[in-house]
């Protein structure tokens, strides 16, 4: 089974409206709400996939029941540690060609319910043969908590995907027991190492030489519709993605650690482990919904990537 993360989920809305009117009324017709958070995006796509999946986290409130009745609805199972603090909206004002965002920043966790989550956590490693960690920490965590719970994982024996940014990957990155995979962009390896790093192969090659990257299995540099940078081992790899029309970006790099964890869970080929993660990234972006797939379309555009290996 694979365990999807998330620490800080949210219910997203999403308002369409013809124009924005600030100091105004602004009537909604069409809006959509999800079940939102990386991890979530994560457990939607896998499920999708028909492989194994739960998902949890933190959340509390009428927001966080609406959450669970959106994944029950789903058929995804989950099991959250439950705070009596209300989870957050992110609400999305899509107009006139452009995207304003109202996000809130959620609950803050007690040093307490950081511990209890850390115990249902390991308990939830019992079952599990990866676990993906995806998007942010919710305030009152320290930055090193995705660390700490890195370190259960090694003791569980169990393999971690992180998918996160800024100073709480950073800290998981100084642990003696790295993760066995982690999906950053060049924005991120930038911030991550202080430095500008570009999308040329022979500058990202370098950058992941870094002493911080050593004895991590699996980095996977996103780059957009370039497709990605990924090392294995000792191995590179660059990957292409045909050019296709995009419907809606956001959600398509959760949709990428699904294909990735999915195939990966399968035991399946390097070659077809990157196929599969680049393909799922692909068909969310072409659906309306966020971290939503036609799973129907897995077998037309999988064929279509180039994965080659970068000597």
């Amino acid at each position: 089974m694979i365990l999807a993360v998330t620490m800080n989920p949210s219910v997203d809305i999403s308002y369409h409206v013809e124009s924005f009117k600030l100091d105004d009324i602004n009537r909604v017709e069409d809006l959509r709400k999800t079940a939102g958070g990386k991890g979530l995006n994560v457990a939607r796509v896998t499920a999708q996939m028909e492989e194994a999946v739960m998902a949890t986290g933190v959340l509390g409130g009428t927001i966080g029941d609406y959450i669970v009745q959106e994944l029950n609805k789903s058929n995804i199972p989950n099991d959250f540690l439950k705070i009596k603090k209300e989870s957050r909206n992110c609400i999305a004002i899509l107009h006139e060609g452009m995207q304003t965002e109202i996000l809130e920043s959620g609950p803050a966790l007690s040093k307490e319910e950081g511990a209890a989550f850390l115990e249902k956590f390991e308990g939830l490693l019992a079952n599990t043969s990866l676990v993906a960690v995806s998007g942010s920490l919710p305030k009152g965590l320290a930055a090193n908590y995705y660390q700490q719970m890195l370190k259960i994982s090694h003791k569980m024996g169990v393999r971690m995907i992180l998918d996160s940014s800024g100073e709480s990957l950073s800290q998981a990155l100084l642990c003696e027991k790295k993760p066995f995979a982690i999906k950053p962009n060049t924005a991120e390896l930038s911030q991550l190492l202080g430095m500008k790093v570009d999308a040329e192969i022979a500058n990202l090659k370098q950058t992941l030489n870094h002493p911080l990257f050593h004895g991590i299995e699996w980095i996977i540099v996103s780059m957009g519709g370039e497709g990605a940078f990924v090392r294995h081992g000792d191995d590179d790899y660059k990957v292409t993605i045909p050019k296709i029309e995009v419907v809606n970006p956001v959600g398509s790099g959760d949709a990428t650690v699904a294909g990735f964890a999915v195939a990966l869970n399968r035991n399946q080929s390097v070659e077809t482990i990157l196929k599969t993660a680049m393909t799922t990234g692909m068909l969310n972006t072409m659906e309306a919904g966020t971290g939503y797939i036609d799973v129907n379309k897995m077998n037309e555009y999988f064929d279509f990537i180039k994965v080659e290996k970068v000597d």
